[in-house]
């Protein structure tokens, strides 16, 4: 057996949340494989919103297991926070839920670091959730991190002091006042202490050796790998699906499915490269009409039309096999949809991407798209939507090479048009 994973093609926000619990019913463990709560995954059903940010996205359903694997980074406080949301919503968590040994921990002062660091950036700074997401990582690359299995031990608390007095040595190089809040912090790790914690690792590739279907849920999107995103403007993890396989401990070789998740349009959070981006009426149109500010800071989304050359490449990163289309209904009312399908720079075109996007002057050139001037929620068969909808999704299937699965009308789960 092998493991889905469902990861996003932009720079996050593309709604992966609401597929991952969609898909779930079909799963037997739903496993997040990077980041921390600085994501942000809304879910709606039963009339009911809620925001995920380290819980996987099935949760709610009844039937599957939840991993949080090595490759996240853990605030044990809004880790608690929110099992306890999920738990008066009528959850077991404690019987849906496991987390892995080896996933690192975002101490309090992770958190003062990331807030000193951003603000002593000035008019560079990233665009940080200031959650101690980058801090924590660089600590689990300098091999000096704390970990959720070093919680059993009997030397956490000196590990722990260690650490933070380590970490006030950093604090003392920045002109930045603080109080460190602990108190809270060091309640939640003793309530963690009484959740299941696994060698994730035995217990993922067990579950597929007994030909269990498992499905992997990616945070942020590819544009803000490490790596391959609009570096430096990216987040501190490996958002692309090889940080499936580092983030579960899972062989490439046992990576089935790979779905693509992106939105009909384009958003970005905070600083770096958006070519496309939207500074009129129609961006704002855009924001208004798909709620588009985020689920973890409020903070307004930047919006812009689709971006052919930005979505190939997230394809080609990672080996996509199907395509899921969100919050198409989003345009409904739009007269001309447009989609970038190549960049003019230095007066050439190119369908790829630049090595550094954020410095480089680039002109798109467009497409243009009917409007389909219909709501596309009241429609529930493929067959059935316009015929300039279905012009748009053509158009995307026949550049990219892919296959649409699924396309999201609406924000409920039942919103779903599958093909």
């Amino acid at each position: 057996m092998k493991a889905d994973v469902v990861l996003g093609l932009q720079w996050g926000d593309e709604g992966k949340g609401k597929i991952v619990d969609f898909l779930t019913p079909d799963y037997y463990m739903v496993a997040r494989f990077q980041g921390g709560p600085n994501a942000g995954h809304s879910l709606e059903f039963n009339d009911k919103k809620i925001v995920l940010h380290t819980v996987p996205s099935g949760i709610f359903r009844e039937n599957t297991l939840n991993l949080i694997g090595n490759g996240v980074v853990i605030d044990p406080v809004i880790l608690m926070d929110e099992i306890n949301a999920i738990e008066a919503m009528g959850v077991n968590v404690k019987s849906n839920l496991i987390i892995s040994k080896r996933a690192h921990l975002i101490l309090p002062t992770h958190k003062l670091i990331d807030t000193a660091s951003e603000l002593s950036k000035g008019e560079t700074k990233i665009g940080s959730t200031l959650k101690g997401i980058c801090p924590a990582y660089m600590d689990k690359t300098g091999r000096n991190g704390l970990r959720i299995g070093d919680l059993l031990s009997d030397k956490f608390q000196e590990r722990y002091n260690a650490l933070k007095n380590a970490h006030i040595n950093i604090l003392k190089h920045f002109d930045f006042k603080y109080t460190i809040e602990e108190s809270e912090w060091l309640q939640a790790i003793e309530r963690i202490k009484t959740l299941r914690l696994v060698d994730s690792e035995y217990e993922i590739n067990n579950s597929l050796d007994l030909h269990k279907r498992i499905l992997c849920e990616g945070a942020q999107g590819s544009l803000l790998d490490v790596d391959f995103g609009t570096y430096p403007y990216v987040t501190s993890s490996s958002t692309i699906c090889a940080g499936a396989c580092t983030g579960l401990g899972i062989a490439p070789c046992r990576i089935g499915e790979v779905f693509g998740i992106f939105k009909a349009y384009c958003t970005r959070v905070g600083s770096g490269a958006f070519p496309t981006e939207l500074h009129d009426e129609t961006g704002e149109k855009m924001r208004r009409t798909g709620r588009e500010f985020g689920a973890t800071t409020g903070r307004p989304r930047r919006t812009g039309w689709l971006d052919l050359p930005a979505l190939k490449y997230s394809i080609m990163v990672n080996g996509v096999t199907q395509l899921i289309m969100m919050k198409a209904d989003v345009l409904d009312d739009f007269d001309t949809i447009r989609i970038a399908v190549a960049y003019k720079i230095n007066g050439k075109v190119y369908e790829t991407i630049p090595y550094d996007m954020n410095h480089t002057d680039i002109e798109i050139i467009y497409k243009d798209f009917e409007g389909w001037k219909t709501k596309i929620s009241n429609f529930k068969s493929y067959k059935k939507l316009p015929t300039a909808f279905k012009n748009y999704v053509d158009f995307i299937e026949t550049a990219t090479g892919r296959s649409l699965k699924a396309i999201s009308v609406g924000p409920n789960r039942e919103e779903t048009i599958i093909r």
